[in-house]
């Protein structure tokens, strides 16, 4: 088995040249902040990660997951320790509010911490990543009364946190909620919450002392669709006036999923009411809660995508390992090894699968963390312009990373199996739960069919520029933005291969754009039916955008005497995706515009 080591020259590189950390560090907001403190933040991360949850991880897949009687979830006991020394250390604390005990850092810093979390375990740092989903939620839409009772010890980790939308009949389509609340009788303006909820992730467990739960409902005589809809804190233990924890809440785990994988995360079925009705205080306004409850969304969306990074990053590092010890055959083309035999890493094709799967996982690293540099831009900048701007990418974004990384994290964690050979298909080898626990990324948090007719859609055919009427304005001029990079860049003497191979890549991307603006209106099924490539058209150019401009600047270290072999292997891997994934942007904007008559084009369904 081998061991997780945090990428730590890529992600600071990425985070200083590619997100912009120097100037996100020159905000008022950060003012407390500086470039050392975050290096030490990422050393002492990257330690604490390999150190600490990456062991766990494989006692939460096979060894000991966790156990559910009667209502009651256990967890490992190494995993409870983790928990704590996680808690204690103020990792979980990291991402909170000052106001509330958090440390206030910039997001970037935050995604880069998290993205070793995932890596070590994804399953592991779903608690923390749900509780601050929550945290987010109750921040932005909740009273100042549940702020100051909820928040610091959420923050913290003392009580978890989770989501409760999903009904054994209501998945994606949320107007199918039931699960209902009434006003209680003692009319002290709190609710009695009755209903099941599934697929609730770490819904129960032994670590944290309290949890508590945002959940959908319905108001009595409320509006049958999405509007009826209201959001509710529902703790596990009732809170009293001094802080302590009260009686149990009438709610119970009534069962725990058995999964394919992220096995070591409890995923529960929630009841609530099965006696009185469980007690629930209204977030917000009546009626709005799945707007409430999207601002935790968008918050998952984008970690979710981290996790695609993560695991994708922990599959290759897994692969690397093997590769480089096991002996296996004499190498093509190499004489020499048939007397001394060589590993597996020299074989061609091997090597083109590593080449495949870093390559990949440096272009989901880049997006992700120029999402996340910008989300600072648009939370704390100064500059009006720049915070529009910013915020815009960042809703571009949002469902390139949730879907692209998520689906390219399945096909990465294959290949690392490829890798491994038969042995990646036994589970004792390590590398098949990589594949197992990034199954379910591309699932949850908003399908990637889901991801795709929203970047389509809403973020493309749909916006509009109130201002110039223009429809897909920020779409348009980012795109705009890589052609002109690549027109550029295809002058280098030196990259000047990769300048063009985005060049065509960036013309397939923009062409297929104005397809979509003008199919979208009149024939919305048909674009929809290309929509899941066109997501993956657009984060094959976007990450192709971010590795070209990677490779111009190793370059420009190179150029000024950095002798770090690091500059040269960014140069390469630029080259290996440009020559590799770049080239193939033709063929999916063929398959976009050309594909989704195909699906649609018949008098009679085959089906």
């Amino acid at each position: 088995m081998s061991t997780y080591a945090a990428p730590l020259k890529d992600m600071r590189f990425l985070m200083n040249e590619i997100a912009g950390l120097k100037d996100i560090l020159n905000l008022p907001a950060f003012a407390e902040i500086d470039a050392d403190t975050v290096d030490s933040i990422l050393d002492e991360a990257a330690k604490f990660a390999t150190e600490q949850i990456d062991p766990i991880n494989i006692i939460g897949d096979r060894q000991n997951p966790p156990k559910w009687d009667n209502g009651v979830v256990t967890v490992s006991p190494e995993y409870k320790s983790v928990y704590k020394q996680f808690c204690e250390n103020g990792w979980h604390a990291m991402p909170g509010d000052p106001e509330y005990g958090g440390q206030g850092l910039p997001n970037l810093v935050n995604f880069a911490v998290n993205e070793m979390w995932r890596s070590a375990s994804i399953a592991f740092a779903l608690c923390p990543m749900l509780t601050m989903g929550a945290v987010h939620a109750i921040e932005h839409h909740a009273s100042d009364e549940i702020k100051q009772k909820y928040l610091p010890k959420m923050v913290d980790g003392t009580w978890g946190g989770t989501m409760n939308l999903t009904e054994p009949q209501a998945g994606s389509d949320l107007t199918a909620i039931r699960t209902k609340a009434v006003p209680d009788p003692s009319g002290d303006g709190t609710y009695r919450i009755t209903g099941t909820k599934i697929f609730i992730t770490w819904g129960e467990h032994d670590m944290a002392e309290n949890i508590v739960h945002l959940v959908l409902a319905r108001l009595p005589d409320s509006d049958p669709g999405l509007k009826g809809i209201s959001l509710f804190v529902v703790p596990k233990f009732l809170v009293n006036d001094d802080g302590s924890l009260g009686e149990r809440n009438d709610l119970i785990c009534s069962a725990i999923e058995h999964k394919l994988g992220i096995k070591g995360s409890v995923t529960s079925v929630m009841s609530y009411g099965d006696k009185v009705g469980a007690k629930g205080w209204l977030v917000g306004k009546a009626g709005g809660g799945v707007a409430y409850m999207f601002t935790m969304m968008n918050h998952a969306r984008i970690h979710v995508g981290l996790e695609g990074i993560s695991v994708a990053e922990r599959s290759y590092q897994h692969a690397l390992t093997y590769a480089r010890e096991r002996i296996q055959g004499a190498i093509i083309g190499d004489e020499e090894s048939k007397k001394t035999p060589k590993p597996i890493l020299f074989h061609p094709d091997v090597r083109r699968l590593l080449m495949d799967m870093k390559a990949r996982v440096e272009a989901l690293r880049a997006i992700g963390y120029f999402a996340a540099g910008n989300m600072d831009l648009a939370k704390f900048s100064n500059d009006p312009a720049v915070q529009k701007k910013a915020q815009a990418y960042v809703e571009l974004l949002t469902p390139v990373v949730k879907g692209w990384s998520t689906d390219s994290s399945i096909e990465i964690a294959s290949e690392g199996i490829q890798v491994h050979g038969g042995t990646g298909f036994i589970e004792e080898t390590g590398a098949a739960q990589y594949m197992r626990d990034a199954r379910i990324t591309s699932i949850y948090e908003g399908t990637t069919a889901i991801q795709a007719n929203d970047y389509i859609g809403r973020k493309t055919a749909r916006e509009v520029n109130k201002e110039t009427g223009e429809v897909g304005f920020t779409a348009r001029a980012m795109y705009k933005d890589i052609a002109a990079f690549a027109d550029e860049l295809a002058k280098d003497a030196e990259l000047g291969d990769i300048g063009k191979n985005l060049q065509e890549a960036a013309k397939a991307l923009i062409d297929t754009t104005e397809w979509a603006v003008k199919t979208y209106g009149p024939e919305p099924q048909v674009a929809s039916a290309g929509s899941v490539p066109y997501l993956k058209l657009g984060g094959i150019v976007i990450g192709g955008w971010l590795m070209a401009k990677s490779a111009q600047i190793a370059r420009q270290k190179i150029a000024a005497g950095d002798t770090d072999g690091y500059y040269k292997g960014k140069i390469a891997t630029t080259r290996y995706y440009a020559r590799h994934w770049l080239v193939q942007a033709d063929a999916v904007a063929r398959e976009i515009m050309e594909g989704g008559p195909s699906v649609f084009g018949l008098d009679e369904p085959l089906f």
